[in-house]
């Protein structure tokens, strides 16, 4: 279909060292000589006489098993140091810790629901404010600067509609006027996208989605680029303790050895359907940037090495979406994203319902869009599930 022409996976010498990277984390590092790094399920630490400490003392501040995730994954994106939380949203809670009373931040309008109430509910309280912008847009970013503002922070590609920010161009404009680039590479992880490289500052992940990848574990993780940035974020982290258990750091560990393999077979699959459902007469439109007859399919094909396992579509109306969520079998309706098994979500009565209905509308989170998270299933299997579940 020449819909899909070129839409090629990348590859290149990074991508094999981030694969092997993910593969080899915590093999070797054990004293034991142990292959899969062991979970210190501990609370504290003996220490072998006064003065004198093992590096470890309490696992608030430091775990030999949570060390090897956050080692590892500051290693796959090229930061100085990397950071795991119990959650994404505790993750992105601790990142906005650095900002004081009065500041302001330039962010993605098109996010993930969660992210929009942390802002728009919790720190709007202590005087953190947000202005929500279309990032896919450098005029946009450009013109919502002000003189409090502090940082931009990008989802991209953006959750649900998948439009792409271009993060060079971001991050060189917000150094120019020292602010600070944050991006969610949630969608894409290290294995396809590498915004450090491409000049942000800090990274972070909902680490219960691709990179832990099986949908058994609720996990965050940040990267910071610079030494002073990595310090100022482990005060923060060792200060509010909302760190990842050592059970929980070993479960993202063992899902992100298969990262590589998982989002290959993943993106192969999305962008099948992608073209199917593109073709398909009771669609009106799809939002994959695998496609070229999206906008952002260039930008994300030079500042990535692949276009991800998340499809949206919009369907003709809200009966045919529910139609959809109640025939599919294979594919679950739930929430998430991430896993190695085909999700359906509706983002406005789902993850996207806390925003403003009216708000919604006008960004096109509507009642007739579905999202996808693409699984590794075989794909006729799961293309014969849509197209089921598609027919009245």
């Amino acid at each position: 279909m020449m819909i899909c022409r070129d839409a090629q996976l990348k590859k290149g010498e990074k991508v094999i060292k981030t694969s092997t990277e993910a593969v080899q984390l915590g093999v070797g590092q054990d004293p034991t000589g142990a292959l899969s790094i062991p979970i210190y399920q501990t609370a504290t630490f003996r220490h072998p006489r006064f003065g004198e400490s093992t590096g470890y003392d309490y696992s608030r501040s430091g775990n030999p098993t949570r060390q090897v995730l956050e080692k590892g994954i500051a290693r796959l994106d090229g930061g100085a140091g990397g950071f795991a939380y119990a959650s994404g949203m505790a993750a992105l809670t601790n990142l906005l810790l650095l900002f004081k009373p009065g500041d302001h931040l330039i962010v993605t309008e098109d996010l993930y629901g969660g992210t929009f109430r942390l802002l728009d509910k919790v720190f709007s309280q202590y005087r953190l404010a947000a202005t929500f912008v279309d990032t896919s847009d450098l005029d946009q970013v450009t013109l919502a600067i002000k003189d409090e503002t502090k940082a931009i922070l990008l989802e991209t590609p953006t959750n649900p509609l998948l439009k792409v920010a271009d993060i060079s161009r971001i991050s060189a404009m917000a150094r120019e006027k020292s602010l600070l680039t944050i991006v969610d590479n949630t969608f894409m992880t290290p294995y396809l996208q590498q915004p450090l490289a491409m000049g942000a500052d800090l990274v972070v992940y909902s680490a219960t989605k691709f990179l832990a990848g099986h949908n058994d574990v609720v996990a965050g993780l940040i990267v910071a680029k610079s030494e002073e940035m990595a310090e100022r974020i482990y005060f923060l982290q060792n200060s509010v303790g909302a760190v990842l258990g050592p059970q929980d750091s070993w479960l993202v560990i063992r899902g992100m050895k298969t990262l590589g393999v998982r989002l290959d077979r993943q993106t192969e699959n999305a962008r099948t359907i992608a073209c199917w459902l593109a073709s398909h007469k009771a669609v009106r439109r799809v939002f994959y940037p695998g496609l070229e007859t999206h906008p952002g399919h260039q930008l994300l094909k030079e500042q990535a090495r692949g276009f991800g396992a998340m499809v949206s579509f919009e369907v003709m109306d809200k009966s045919m979406a529910e139609q959809i969520l109640n025939k599919v079998r294979l594919v679950s309706f739930a929430e998430s994203l991430g896993g190695v098994e085909t999700l359906v979500t509706f983002p406005a009565f789902q993850t996207h319902a806390d925003i403003d209905p009216a708000e919604r509308e006008r960004l096109g989170i509507n009642e007739r869009l579905l999202r996808l998270s693409v699984g590794i299933e075989d794909v006729d299997e799961l293309l014969s599930d849509l197209e089921q579940a598609f027919i009245e």
